[in-house]
């Protein structure tokens, strides 16, 4: 049997990085075991739906290069795969429900359900729609019909036995029948709930192995019921535990709760775009490398035999299993992230570092004035994610106030006094220096400094300080020299020497 996974996202916003972990696993797999990955878009909740979200998945799929074998954009043989698009499927199979006894027609209005709801939240239990139009006659139904009575049509769970399913990572899972609500199949605008579309799609288009996340596993024995009534073989299944973050606890006012120390109290809940975590565009437009977003996000959930950390797609399409997948929820960690990016643009071409690194950079330094391809070699070791560029490097444009301790430094023995002296020796010397490189700056410099009686550190540590107002800089003395050009650097210095 060929397997066939599916990724069915809802057009409701951004992709959340939960949503295309849950893409990857299923690309993956089916990857992985030469079976077909299908894109259905799952569109019934209209009244949620945003506008070019549907694009959005479109691009982010093919941007973290999850190619799909079937779906809305290149078609297959189960189409269409936009739910809307196949209103007309789902109700032959309701009536096929409701004439074997597994489903019923419901008329209660939306004031009866209110009052139901209140009572229970009265006696302090969980609302559960108590059957009551299953007890219509057949005639009281068809007069309602007749009439145009608005309906929606609700699965008849059991209200004795047991219902459950067999999950992957979570094994035999089993609840009472009685505990589950009636739940709407048919709305009243004629379009299936998700509840009712998935299982019907899923098993019109042949879905073999169905990943979501665990806050579909209180709905799944529901689904197996509708599975059984309807004669058909349910897929495997596969709950995906959460990905968690650590986020500060508010109090009433909103305000973050401080522990003894002063410190957030902070405490883990699942990952939420809605809360103001990063979707995958986000991070992309923050300056992270997609492969690193991947590489990081397989991990969130999922172990590959042996040590190894770093993997490309290709790579994980060979080794990717289900049993590497944790039962226990993952935690979203920026800095393991921010890790796992540096790493990625360190092993960049430089050319292809200086490409991507350029836009950031132009938004801090113009780019007629400064070589960039010389700043971006001394960059590239020290990039985590490029959004941090701009604050690396501004200081070039314009030089920050900084206080004069900046040039005390015990390690290179460096004290306001010695600083002084050093800068008072270092203006002369560069004024005669021609031309302006690097290599002549470093080679006139290093030969002068033993006639100065001073060490290499208590000369070059004031001078970059002075020109950079940073205590770290991309690059030493020399390099920044270079890169301001000559006049530049002549006037941070006499200003420096001004101020000590």
């Amino acid at each position: 049997m060929q397997v066939r996974t599916r990724f069915a996202p809802s057009p409701t916003g951004y992709m959340h990085l939960g949503n295309l972990r849950t893409a990857l696993y299923t690309y993956l797999y089916a990857r992985r075991t030469g079976g077909k990955f299908i894109l259905r878009i799952e569109d019934t909740d209209q009244e949620r739906e945003v506008a070019g979200a549907v694009d959005i998945i479109y691009k982010s799929m093919k941007t973290a290069g999850l190619s799909h074998d079937e779906g809305p954009d290149v078609g297959g043989p189960c189409g269409p795969y936009v739910q809307s698009q196949r209103k007309d499927t789902y109700m032959p199979y309701a009536r096929q429900l409701i004439e074997s006894g597994h489903a019923y027609y419901c008329f209660c209005t939306k004031e009866r359900l209110d009052e139901a709801r209140e009572a229970a939240e009265k006696k302090g239990e969980t609302f559960k729609y108590d059957k009551h139009c299953l007890r219509l006659s057949k005639e009281e139904i068809r007069q309602k019909l007749d009439a145009g009575v608005p309906y929606v049509i609700r699965q008849n769970i059991p209200t004795e036995g047991k219902a459950g399913f067999d999950d992957v990572i979570y094994g035999h899972v089993e609840v009472d029948c009685d505990t589950l609500d009636d739940n709407v199949l048919i709305k009243a605008d004629g379009l299936p709930t998700y509840n009712f579309a998935n299982v019907i799609d899923d098993h019109l288009m042949g879905i073999t192995h169905v990943m979501r996340g665990n806050e579909y596993l209180s709905s799944a024995p529901k689904y197996n019921l509708l599975y059984e009534a309807l004669g058909w073989t349910p897929p495997t299944y596969v709950h995906l535990t959460p990905v968690m973050v650590d986020a500060p606890v508010l109090d009433k006012d909103g305000k973050p709760v401080l522990d003894e120390a002063g410190n957030p109290v902070t405490s883990k809940r699942k990952m939420s775009k809605r809360k103001g975590d990063p979707s995958f565009e986000d991070l992309l437009s923050q300056g992270y490398l997609t492969e690193a977003v991947i590489n990081y996000l397989v991990l969130l959930g999922w172990s590959p035999r042996g040590e190894r950390e770093f993997y490309t797609l290709a790579e994980l399409e060979e080794v990717f299993d289900l049993e590497g997948l944790s039962k226990s929820p993952s935690v979203f960690d920026i800095q393991k992230l921010n890790w796992f990016n540096a790493e990625y643009i360190r092993k960049l071409d430089p050319e292809k570092y200086l490409e991507l690194a350029t836009p950031w950079m132009a938004r801090a330094l113009d780019p007629e004035k400064f070589d960039f391809k010389r700043l971006a070699e001394l960059l590239q070791g020290r990039t985590e994610v490029f959004n941090q560029l701009p604050g690396m490097i501004k200081f070039l444009a314009e030089q920050p106030d900084f206080p004069a301790d900046f040039y005390v430094n015990k390690k290179q023995k460096s004290t306001l006094e010695s600083a002084k002296a050093a800068l008072e020796a270092a203006l002369p010397l560069l004024e005669g220096i021609e031309p302006w490189t690097e290599a002549e700056l470093h080679d006139r410099v290093m030969e002068a400094i033993p006639g100065l009686g001073m060490k290499n550190g208590q000369f070059l540590w004031p001078l970059r300080i002075a020109i950079s107002g940073q205590m770290s800089t991309p690059g030493g003395a020399f390099e920044i020299a270079y890169l301001l050009g000559r006049d530049e650097t002549l006037r941070r210095l006499k200003a420096a020497i001004e101020k000590l």
